[in-house]
C-alpha cells in the first residue's frame, strides 16, 4: 500500500474543499455589501434636499403666481422621474409662511413644517 499517494490526494480535497468555502465567503460578502449600497441610495436625502428646496422656493417667492399648477408640476415630476409621492400645502398667519411637505417613495417617509421667519 502507498501512503504518500494517500496523503497527496488527501491534501488535495482539503484544499478544494478550503477553495470552495473562501469562495464561498468571499460571494456573500460581495453580496451584502451590494444590499447596504443599495439600501442607501434609497435614502433619498438628496432628493428630499432637492424637493424641499423646489417646493420652498415655489411657495415663499412665487406667492403671487397660481400655486395649484406649480404644486401639479412637482407632484407630476417627482412621481414620474424619482417614484416619489410629493404633497405640499401653505398658509400664511402674519407674520410667518407655514408650509407642511410630505415625501413618500416607499422606503423613506418625511414630513416636515417649514416656517419663514
Amino acid at each position: 500500500m502507498n501512503d504518500s499517494a494517500q496523503w497527496i490526494i488527501l491534501m488535495g480535497f482539503i484544499v478544494s474543499f478550503s477553495l470552495f468555502f473562501l469562495a464561498t465567503v468571499i460571494d456573500q460578502s460581495t453580496l451584502v455589501g451590494q444590499t447596504t449600497a443599495e439600501n442607501a441610495q434609497d435614502l433619498g436625502k438628496n432628493d428630499i434636499r432637492d424637493m424641499r428646496t423646489v417646493i420652498v422656493n415655489a411657495v415663499y417667492t412665487n406667492s403671487t403666481f397660481n400655486t395649484n399648477d406649480v404644486k401639479q408640476d412637482i407632484q407630476t415630476i417627482s412621481l414620474s422621474r424619482k417614484g416619489a409621492v410629493v404633497d405640499y400645502s401653505s398658509s400664511f398667519h402674519s407674520p410667518y409662511m407655514i408650509i407642511l411637505i410630505h415625501y413618500n417613495n416607499g422606503v423613506t417617509v418625511y414630513n416636515e413644517t417649514w416656517t419663514s421667519p
